[in-house]
Formats: C-alpha cells, sequence, structure tokens
C-alpha cells in the first residue's frame, strides 16, 4: 500500500507540476520498481516531450521497455545512447543485455568490459556470469570468447516447451476482420475443409507472418487462430530459442518443432521473429547464420511432414527479416495488422472496463477520440484513469465509478505509441518495397 501511497503523491505534485522531470523521473523509477514496465515507459516519454536529450530518461525508456520483452524497441534507444561520448557504465549493461537476446555474444562480451571500464560499480554479477566474466573482467579459464564451451557443453537440458489450448475465438478479436480471413484462407479452412483443399492440390498448414506496430494484438490474434480450429497453442519467445552454447539454438528450434509436430493440429507462435531470421549477412558470427538455416530447415520439413503443423510469426520489424523466409512454403503471406479501427477500440475499451466499477460509459466516444491507439495504448489508458480514480475515492472513501469524461480526460494525456514505429515504416514502404510487401502500409497512411 505504501507503494501506491506513494505513486499518488507523485502524481499529485505534478498535476501542480508538469513539467517537473526530476520529479517525474522519479516517478518512472518509482513505477519501474514496482515492475509496471507500461507506465513507466509513459512517464519516460513524458519526461522526454519536455527534456528530449535527458539521458536518464532515455535509459530509463529503454529499461521499461527491457522490461516489458520489447527488446527492438529498447535497442533504437540504447544504441543511440551508446554513441554518446558521455555513455553511462549502467547503459553499456543494458546493451550487454540486450545483444546477448538477440544472440549476439561478442558483442555482448565487448559492450559489459566496456561497461565496468567505464564505471566499475556498474557491474552485474548475474550477467558476468552469463558471459563468463570474473571480477576483475577477465575471462574465465574454460570460456571461449566470453561464453563458448566447445569441448564441453553444460546445455544438455530439455527445452521447456509449453504447449496450450487457448479458448478464445476469432469472435473474441474487436476487427481486424481482413487480417482474419486472410488467415482463414491460409491456415482455418483448410482444416475445416479439406476435402475441397485436397480437389485443389492445397495442404493444409503453411506460415503467416504478421506485422505491425507493437500493442497491436499479433500474439492475441495467433492465439485466437488456435482456439478457432481448437488446436494445440505453442507460444516460442526468442529467450526459448537463443542459447550461449554453440549449437544449441539450433537444437532448440529442431526440439520446438517436433514437439509441434507430435501434437498436431498446431499453431507454433514465434514472437520477435527478426531476432530468430534475421538476415544472414547481418550476423557477425557463423553460429548466427547457422541458427537461420536450421530454422529454414524445420520450415521447409525436409526431412519430416509439416502438414497440420500452422506457422504464425509476429514481428514489429519485417525489414530485418532474411527474405528467404518469405518464399513459397515458408512465411508466404505477410500481413499488416495495423492499430485497431474505431469499432475495434470501443470492443477493446469495453473488455478493459469489465469488472470495474462504471457508470454509462459511452465507448464509442471514447473510441472516436482515441485515433491511432494502440490496443495496448487503450489499456494504459483505462489503468490511468483507474489509478486518478483510486485518488479521488481514497480521498473521498467511497466507491467512485469511472465515467466517460474520466476515460477522455485521460485520452487527452496520451499519444499513440505508434507513431515513431509508422515514421520508419514508411521510410521502407516508400524507398524499399520493390515486391509491394508493404503497401498496406501506405494504404494505412493515406499514400496509396
Amino acid at each position: 500500500m505504501f507503494g501506491e501511497e506513494a505513486i499518488a503523491s507523485l502524481r499529485a505534485a505534478l498535476d501542480v507540476s508538469p513539467d517537473n522531470v526530476p520529479l517525474r523521473l522519479h516517478l518512472a523509477e518509482t513505477l519501474l520498481a514496482m515492475s509496471r514496465g507500461i507506465d513507466a515507459e509513459f512517464e519516460f516519454k513524458t519526461c522526454l516531450n519536455y527534456a528530449p536529450k535527458n539521458s536518464s530518461a532515455l535509459l530509463g525508456l529503454a529499461r521499461s521497455c527491457w522490461q516489458q520483452k520489447k527488446i527492438s524497441q529498447a535497442l533504437v534507444v540504447v544504441e543511440n545512447l551508446i554513441q554518446k561520448s558521455d555513455a553511462s557504465g549502467a547503459a553499456h549493461v543494458l546493451y550487454s543485455r540486450l545483444m546477448l537476446a538477440e544472440g549476439h555474444v561478442l558483442d555482448a562480451l565487448a559492450q559489459y568490459k566496456l561497461a565496468i571500464e567505464v564505471d566499475p560499480s556498474a557491474a552485474d554479477a548475474e550477467l558476468a556470469a552469463q558471459l563468463g566474466v570474473q571480477k576483475d573482467g577477465e575471462e574465465l579459464g574454460d570460456v571461449f570468447e566470453g561464453r563458448q564451451r566447445a569441448g564441453t557443453d553444460d546445455s544438455d537440458d530439455a527445452i521447456n516447451i509449453e504447449l496450450q489450448r487457448p479458448d478464445l475465438k476469432f469472435s473474441d478479436v474487436g476487427g481486424m476482420e481482413a487480417v482474419k480471413e486472410e488467415i482463414s484462407l491460409k491456415i482455418i479452412y483448410p482444416l475445416k475443409h479439406p476435402e475441397l483443399y485436397k480437389a485443389y492440390g492445397k495442404k493444409a498448414g503453411g506460415g503467416i507472418l504478421l506485422y505491425g506496430p507493437p500493442g497491436c494484438g499479433k500474439t492475441y490474434l495467433a492465439r485466437a487462430t488456435a482456439g478457432e480450429i481448437s488446436a494445440s497453442f505453442i507460444p516460442i519467445g526468442i529467450h526459448d530459442v537463443l542459447d550461449m552454447w554453440i549449437g544449441s539454438s539450433e537444437r532448440n528450434i529442431h526440439a520446438i518443432f517436433e514437439q509441434a509436430r507430435l501434437n498436431r493440429p498446431c499453431v507454433l507462435f514465434f514472437d520477435e521473429v527478426d531476432a530468430l531470421g534475421g538476415k544472414r549477412s547481418d550476423f557477425r558470427q557463423g553460429s548466427g547464420r547457422s541458427m537461420v538455416n536450421q530454422f529454414l530447415v524445420e520450415l521447409d520439413g525436409m526431412n519430416t511432414d509439416n502438414s497440420g503443423l500452422l506457422i504464425l510469426a509476429a514481428t514489429n520489424a519485417p525489414w530485418h527479416v532474411d527474405s528467404a523466409f518469405r518464399r513459397p512454403g515458408r512465411f508466404d503471406r505477410v500481413v499488416f495488422v495495423p492499430p485497431p479501427d474505431e469499432p475495434a477500440r470501443a470492443e477493446i475499451l469495453r473488455i478493459q472496463c469489465q469488472n470495474k466499477p462504471t457508470k454509462d460509459l459511452d465507448f464509442a466516444k471514447i473510441a472516436s477520440r482515441t485515433d491511432g491507439m494502440s490496443g495496448a495504448d487503450l489499456k494504459s489508458l483505462v489503468d490511468r484513469a483507474v489509478e486518478d480514480k483510486l485518488r479521488v475515492a481514497m480521498k473521498s472513501g467511497g466507491l467512485q465509478p469511472l465515467t466517460t469524461a474520466d476515460l477522455l480526460a485521460a485520452a487527452k494525456l496520451f499519444k499513440p505509441s505508434v507513431r515513431e514505429w509508422f515514421s520508419t515504416a514508411k521510410n521502407y514502404a516508400m524507398y524499399s518495397n520493390q515486391d509491394g510487401s508493404y503497401d498496406d502500409v501506405l494504404k494505412y497512411l493515406k499514400l496509396k
């Protein structure tokens, strides 16, 4: 309760002095310490609106993204930070963690050594152990290049694969009708109407690459796909695959596909696939290229049968995915998942307000004032309105229901988080779109 009271006090002070950057930084750090990454991210971004070059706010923003496992966003921020001559040891440590999560272990090792050279107090015992670095910064004797043991591999433990049975359906997903139809044609209809697809020589299975700004429901849609056909669902993140030991990432990929084949029909979902299937030309290490090659072999089913194996992947950066993944039989459908439209925003808000004290909420009106917001933005908006209402309730000693005015007031404080993504995507769509893969982005931006 003390933490909530402290946050309420900080917010009350900021209501009086909204441009007090040190005070807002303190609030953001407090939220981050409470593992409230979404709220902390909002506050750090607000700090940057007032002080765009504030290093503490930039590092805090990257840390809040890292806490939410938003690797790509965190990388963009930290890469800019460490290019500065006065970059802190903490910035280099975070960049080391991100490099390790991406599988670039040599870069992670170099960044960690630089971090403790810049600031010895930035040393992190857990990260040092992962990289094989002693307290004095030297590598352990039985560790090659930071972490690769060529002769002895202690990583033979079986990978822990989570098998789920989602009860979500497409009817639970607001909007996105065009996206649902694409998935249905490729994945759902072949299983529901096998005789029709057999007549045309089409097999059940294949892959779809979902791309778009973060927080727009790609993972939720993948779960609903599995629920729609009562299939097994295996969600895979980069931490389930990437491993610091030589050959382990390749073995992990093979084990994941084998598990999926044993549980057909199965929807295998890869999140942040750009980290697993990045352009091989970008990998400095042969191990990275080898991992991508193994992924391609499993997608092709060269030594086994992939029928009934339905593969979905999501990325915020499709331009970083190796072009070989888009060949027929692999991820030959690339589907844009935009921010929710107005009816979808109203449905998301309705879901977020369930089981909360409310009074005469006009979801359509609120949805009309939240154009461009992602599903994650809308959730954060409701959370902010609830916090403001809790502050009032604590002072009055009585329950205070959420109203339309409360949510509209919270909406005024938010800017759509997807703008930065569209700024980047627009460049790729306009200048690197020879095959038309990003035409949907241009249509969304009304540039085509």
